[in-house]
């Protein structure tokens, strides 16, 4: 295979970026460049300045509504995003927000202090649900077979939790951070995607509803905390929903150093990409990058490498050597959630074939023995973390 070259070469990509047609959503111009490239060369003309005095327009009008209740409620991780999040809503804007986190209950070490560290020093009032870890362990076996990665409950948690707290508190305005024009390819700042409902995140993460988990193992009861509300009171709240990326020039990089100077934010290893700073705070990163690997062919090195090619940081060749060092590693988690799960490594990925047969190998016309041989060639070993131990003990 040539250097600078995808690792699938079968595979159609965009003309400027690292992105395969197997990303979801994904839509190519008649000039071969996807969509995130066309969003990325959009943000460069809108007037952010604009945008920004919308934002103040939008936070003073329910902040002004709000009385002796919280203005806003800012889902929160202890990520990066949700720091800065954090950081502009209160210093820069003066809010009032109540900190919402729904635990994934796959906390790394540094994700613990990074969440309370800036809760701490920023005195934000917050409320966490976790829910317990057997629970967990089945729908991470569930989600497997369903969606194609362990992690459902975190996907529809992040949805409904804040739903949930918002409709409880009377609190109609919910700010998250990056836009979904921001790098997905599924969007873009002048063409976004419908507009937030109680749905949201179902259409666009989660893809099953919690009725559609349940099995011999999952129960209606048991998943009962990941129901959204029912639509008559969100109607009657009058729920909004914002991304700040909408308002505000993005940029992760500039935003991640500001964070570590300011508060002592702190990265660390991720498997599956070369970045050391997206979804610190939780263990189970690699393996959602590596069973997206599995079943569309790329994993999170693509979606970094692009993003850095469109900024201007990579050659789109050195973004394909990047993808091919790192979207195939086996991320050491794997041991935890086999253990987990109860599932045996071969079981693990023959449930990964079946998804692969109706992304990758249906819409690149690649064979299962071609991927498997590629594999092989290109095969990275476990990269052993011992610095991203799970915070058990202490949740």
């Amino acid at each position: 295979m040539s250097e600078g070259k995808p690792l699938f070469e079968k595979l159609r990509y965009c003309v400027r970026c690292c992105m395969p047609a197997t990303n979801i959503g994904m839509k190519f111009d008649e000039l071969g460049i996807c969509l995130a490239c066309r969003s990325s060369e959009e943000k460069m003309h809108i007037n952010w300045l604009e945008r920004q005095e919308q934002l103040k327009k939008i936070l003073d009008k329910y902040k002004g509504s709000a009385g002796n209740n919280y203005d806003c409620i800012i889902p929160v991780s202890g990520g990066k995003d949700s720091c800065f999040q954090l950081h502009v809503l209160t210093k820069i804007y003066g809010m009032k927000p109540l900190a919402v986190t729904f635990s994934h209950n796959w906390y790394s070490k540094t994700g613990w202090y990074n969440l309370w560290n800036m809760l701490d020093k920023l005195n934000v009032d917050h409320i966490m649900f976790t829910p317990n870890r057997n629970l967990i362990n089945k729908l991470a076996k569930q989600s497997l077979k369903g969606i194609g990665d362990p992690c459902w409950h975190c996907h529809m948690g992040v949805g409904s939790f804040p739903l949930q707290v918002a409709v409880k508190f009377n609190i109609p305005l919910i700010i998250w951070g990056e836009s979904i024009a921001e790098g997905t390819g599924r969007a873009t700042y002048s063409s976004p995607l419908k507009e937030f409902d109680r749905d949201y995140f179902v259409r666009n993460s989660a893809r099953l509803y919690p009725d559609q988990m349940v099995s011999d193992i999952i129960t209606k009861k048991d998943i009962n905390s990941f129901q959204l509300p029912n639509p008559e009171k969100i109607g009657k709240l009058g729920l909004v929903g914002l991304h700040l990326g909408d308002f505000i020039f993005w940029d992760s990089e500039r935003q991640v150093e500001f964070i570590k100077k300011e508060y002592n934010w702190k990265e660390d290893i991720i498997e599956g990409s070369y970045k050391n700073y997206k979804s610190v705070e939780c263990i189970m990163e690699g393996m959602h990058s590596y069973t997206k690997f599995l079943k569309r062919g790329f994993g999170r090195a693509t979606d970094h490498a692009s993003q850095d090619v469109r900024t201007g940081l990579l050659t789109r060749e050195e973004g394909f050597e990047l993808a091919k060092r790192y979207d195939n590693e086996i991320p050491e988690v794997l041991n935890f959630l086999l253990k987990e799960t109860k599932l045996t490594e071969k079981e693990f990925y023959d449930i990964m074939k079946e998804h692969r047969k109706n992304h990758l190998l249906k819409d690149s016309g690649i064979t299962e023995e071609e991927f498997q041989r590629i594999l092989q060639k290109y095969k990275q070993k476990k990269r052993i973390d011992k610095s991203k131990e799970l915070y058990v003990n202490n949740l």
